[in-house]
Formats: structure tokens, sequence, C-alpha cells
């Protein structure tokens, strides 16, 4: 068992590492300049915490946050923010010279193929290999800069699932945020896709880094480890008020409404109401997912009131429930003794009750 763990970790992080290359060489191949290898170096990062998961935690993960997600978004975001701020990009506008280059670099694939039957087996692969790097080339790059984005996102799903899960987070409420994320990505990639497909974006330069930040900042969720957890808030809790009691009962509720709000659907929210009405950009898909976004808000909004009626409610009846306890016959209000009189006052003016006495008139049970 500890060395499946310790594989599922080395393997998720290595796809990271891999993914995060192959988006630094689309770099390098857009922007004609070598230099650009220099994002790769980004990865050193991952591959520290690699080694330090491994030797200190036994590749198991970390209490309510993953570095292993969030050193992966160093590593391949730089890479994505490059794609799409090209000012150069090929926007497959001609078919019929992509469907050209397509057909002669198949017909250019499969002679090689003929042509090396007979040749030595590892010559062979390698320049297989080298016609197949050259038919992803000819791939236009806004075809490439999609596939990145929907790769990044699926990686993300697929390596949280893969990770070892820490201390913080069982099994059960690891599929729930799974299926949490998957609905999270979705939205996430028509943001990006179909808002900066607009060419009123694309002229506007500002906007578009806009675009690009609330994307990153929506990405930060992904390495939490926020799952929906039912806590039993012990007394000491109760006694501090509503406040106390209410952020102790719904950490983790309040923790996912104010991502929902403030990471996501809040800002996919404004930007896409800022698209439409300053920027006259309105489509059927930009609508709709402003509606979903602003229906999730007060939805959210909705849960907070209930949650928060909810434990106000049960913060009465707890401190109902002490008050009886305190005015229960036989305590110092059923007495009308003061708490002072228990504590220091004098016992002269206690009450106690004659049946509690024991009856002394008739002493023939006692012995001489």
């Amino acid at each position: 068992m500890e060395g499946l763990v310790l594989l599922n970790a080395l393997a998720t992080r290595l796809l990271f590492v891999l993914h995060s290359l192959v988006g630094v060489w689309r770099v390098t191949e857009v922007k004609k300049e070598p230099w650009y290898w220099l994002l790769a170096l980004l990865n050193l990062l991952l591959l520290l915490e690699t080694a330090l998961t491994l030797k200190f935690k036994r590749g198991r993960g970390y209490k309510w946050f993953s570095p292993a997600i969030f050193l992966y978004l160093i590593s391949i975001v730089p890479s994505l923010w490059l794609l799409e701020m090209h000012h150069e990009t090929q926007y497959c506008s001609s078919q019929s010279e992509g469907m050209s280059q397509n057909t002669s670099s198949k017909e250019d694939f499969n002679q090689t193929l003929m042509s090396h039957e007979q040749t030595n087996r590892a010559d062979d692969i390698i320049k297989t290999a080298r016609v197949f790097v050259n038919n992803l080339s000819t791939v236009c790059e806004k075809v490439w800069t999609l596939g990145l984005h929907q790769t990044f996102l699926l990686m993300l799903i697929i390596g949280r699932w893969l990770l070892p899960i820490g201390g913080g987070i069982t099994r059960d409420q690891l599929s729930q945020l799974l299926l949490l994320f998957v609905g999270t990505a979705a939205d996430i990639l028509e943001f990006t896709s179909d808002t900066l497909e607009e060419q009123n974006v694309r002229n506007s330069p500002s906007l578009v880094y806009a675009i690009l930040i609330i994307w990153t900042w929506s990405m930060l969720q992904f390495p939490l480890d926020l799952a929906v957890k039912y806590v039993m808030c012990p007394l000491s809790v109760t006694s501090r008020g509503f406040p106390s009691l209410f952020f102790c009962q719904y950490s983790a509720d309040l923790w996912n409404i104010g991502i929902s709000i403030f990471i996501q659907d809040g800002p996919f929210l404004v930007v896409r109401l800022i698209l439409m009405t300053y920027f006259k950009v309105i489509n059927q898909m930009l609508v709709f997912f402003a509606a979903k976004n602003f229906l999730v808000v007060v939805l959210q909004l909705y849960r907070l009131v209930v949650l928060a009626l909810a434990v106000r409610t049960s913060f009465r009846n707890q401190r109902g429930g002490l008050k009886e306890q305190h005015s229960c016959p036989g305590g110092p209000a059923a007495s009308g003794a003061s708490p002072g009189d228990w504590d220091g006052g004098s016992k002269e003016g206690l009450a106690i009750p004659l049946q509690a006495l024991p009856d002394t008139s008739d002493d023939s049970h006692l012995t001489p």
C-alpha cells in the first residue's frame, strides 16, 4: 500500500511536468524565440516539492491545501498567458490551406513509414516521431491554445483524484470535491474560450488582460481541499456567542460560499455584465452563463441566510437549556438564596426541608 501511494504521488507530478513542458514548447514554436524555454525552470519548484513530500510525508498530501496543484498552476499559467496574448495568433481562417497542409503531411507520414520498413527500427521510430511533431506543428494556433486549456483543466481534476489524500479529507469528501471541480472547470473553460473569441475583446488589450487576471484568480480554488464537513461544536464555543458557533459549525460551507462569490461566479458575472453593457458584446451563450452566474450568487447568499437562521435557532435553544438547568428545583433560585450565600455567605439562612432530616422519635433501632 505504501508503494502504491509513492507511485501515485510521483506519477501525478510527472504528468504535471510533462504537460507544462508541452505548453513551454508551444510558446517557443509561436514566439520563435528559444529563450522561452527558460519557463521550464518553473518546474524546479514542483520537483523540489516532490522530493520534500516523498521524504517527509511519504507521498501523502497536506491538510486543506495541495502544494503540487499550486506549483503546477505556477508552471503552466505563464505559458497560457503568452499564447493568449500572442497578437499573430493563427485563427484557422483558411480551411482549404489547412486541409492541404494536413493532406500533404499525412502523405509524407505514410511515405516515411513505407520507406523505412526495412531500415533500423530505432531510426524508424525517431524519424516517425519527427514527422508526428511536424504534423502537430501544422495545427493552427487557435486549436492548440484551446486544447491546452482543455487538457489543463482535465489534468487538474484527474491529478487531484490521483494524488494521495492528506489527513483533513476522506474519500467521500474527495468525491464530492471532484464533482464540484467538474462543474467549475466547465464554467471556467467557457469563460475563457467564449469571451476571448470576440473580436471586440481582442481589439482591447486591457480587456484581455482583465479577463486573464480573473481567469488566473479563479484557478486558485483548485489547490484548496475545502470539502463539506459537519462539526459538533463544544459547549465552550456556544458560550462565546453566535458568531463563534456559526463559524465553528459551518466553516467549510462558509469557505465554499466565499469561493463561489468572490473567486468564481461573482467575478465572472461582473466581467460578463461589463462585456454586455459597455462593450456591447451580446450573444446567446454569454447571456445564458451570465444568468447562471447570477443565480449561483443569489442561491449562495440564500444558503448563507439559511445557515445563519439555523445556527441562531440552535443557539437560542442551547442558551434556553442552560437557563433551565440553572433554574431547576433545589438550585440557588429555588431555595431563595443568592449565589453568594452558597459560596461564602452564612449557612444559617439556608432552609433545609424537614423531610430530609432523620426521624429520631423512635430510638429503638439504636444500639446501646
